[in-house]
């Protein structure tokens, strides 16, 4: 009988210590462990450098993102962290001029897009290796769009390199990219800063980066506007300019990528094919974020200035990341008092517990 007895008291005892393990696996109140921390990059072409400083911040000060979800340059810089070579990233980041970064333009007059982009990817591929999303030491995943459907495709295993391209392959800008048996382009067409895919991914804490948030802060409606009468309306006037002599030979072929690049980026007030359209873009961008954000805001949200930084100033990577470390420490208080809430210390953890027992 005394065994008997015995051996309940020690079933009982077992179960009260899985109970109470349980209990301390759970992220709230009295709990000793902390939450699973998301972090979702937004997109923004040059202007997602910033991200690099955001998680030198954030790591410097012991928040260390367990979920990393990006959309376009977001999925480069969080792929570069979860592979564990944010350090090349950054290295090659600070390292472009204006001519290198024109170097990676192979530029292409058939197809669907202005730039191949097998140039980028190459650099990329030789920065992180040819690993796998399911391999990688850190929980990731890119968000892209289907071209013919509309769907948000979250990518979440195979090539990380494969997985980026698609996801920042700007509409006309960048060829689609084919994954599976899916014509993936740009993420930021239906989820610019993908806190919800953060969320869904297992992140109890989501800390997302918009890099969009002061392009347009002063757009609003015009609401009387049109032509002037007797004034015709008539497309942007073409810039003059003095004919080039013909050349011969090899020269022409290179001649006639510089007028594409001419072109391409525009000049004399005019603007280029690229920026024309990154403009449109950015402008969508900025409606869907905010839509978003309203619909599934994150818990905590970093929002660099970047807004006067062009979307092809790729050489300004030293500016970026300095404001990327900006505005990561304006939010670092917030960020650690949402921990401490949801996962106290161990010491504050248990005296609700000891006042109870008191009581």
């Amino acid at each position: 009988m005394l065994d008997s007895w015995m051996g309940r008291g020690q079933k009982s005892s077992d179960a009260q210590d899985k109970t109470r393990d349980k209990a301390q696996d759970k992220v709230g109140l009295g709990s000793i462990r902390r939450p699973v921390i998301g972090l979702a990059l937004g997109g923004g072409a040059a202007r997602g450098f910033a991200h690099i400083g955001i998680i030198r911040t954030l790591v410097a000060h012991g928040i260390i993102p367990n979920v990393v979800v990006g959309t376009s340059i977001g999925a480069v810089v969080g792929g570069a962290y979860a592979a564990g070579h944010l350090d090349k990233v950054e290295e090659w980041a600070r390292s472009l001029q204006p001519r290198s970064v024109l170097s990676y333009l192979d530029i292409r007059l058939n197809g669907s897009g202005l730039i191949g982009g097998a140039k980028l990817a190459a650099e990329l591929e030789a920065a992180l290796g040819k690993s796998l999303i399911e391999d990688l030491p850190v929980k990731f995943a890119t968000v892209a769009t289907e071209v013919r459907t509309g769907h948000e495709i979250w990518l979440t295993h195979g090539p990380t390199v494969d997985a980026m391209r698609a996801s920042y392959a700007l509409p006309g800008i960048f060829s689609p990219v084919l994954v599976g048996d899916r014509w993936l382009v740009d993420g930021a067409l239906v989820n610019p800063v993908p806190v919800s895919a953060a969320r869904a991914m297992g992140a109890e804490i989501v800390i997302a980066a918009n890099l969009s948030s002061d392009v347009f802060t002063h757009s609003t409606t015009i609401y009387s506007h049109g032509p002037t009468a007797g004034v015709s309306v008539s497309v942007m006037p073409e810039t003059a300019s003095e004919p080039e002599p013909r050349k011969r030979g090899i020269g022409k072929f290179f001649s006639a990528e510089r007028t594409m690049k001419r072109e391409f980026f525009g000049g004399g007030g005019r603007p280029g094919i690229s920026s024309v359209m990154v403009d449109a873009f950015n402008i969508m961008q900025d409606r869907i974020t905010r839509a978003r954000l309203a619909g599934d805001p994150p818990d905590l949200l970093i929002s660099p200035r970047v807004g006067k930084i062009g979307w092809f100033d790729f050489h300004r990577a030293d500016d970026l990341i300095a404001h990327g470390v900006r505005a990561a420490e304006r939010a670092i208080d917030s960020i650690q008092e949402a921990i401490h809430i949801l996962a106290p210390p161990a010491g504050e953890a248990q005296r609700p517990v000891e006042r109870a027992e008191k009581e």
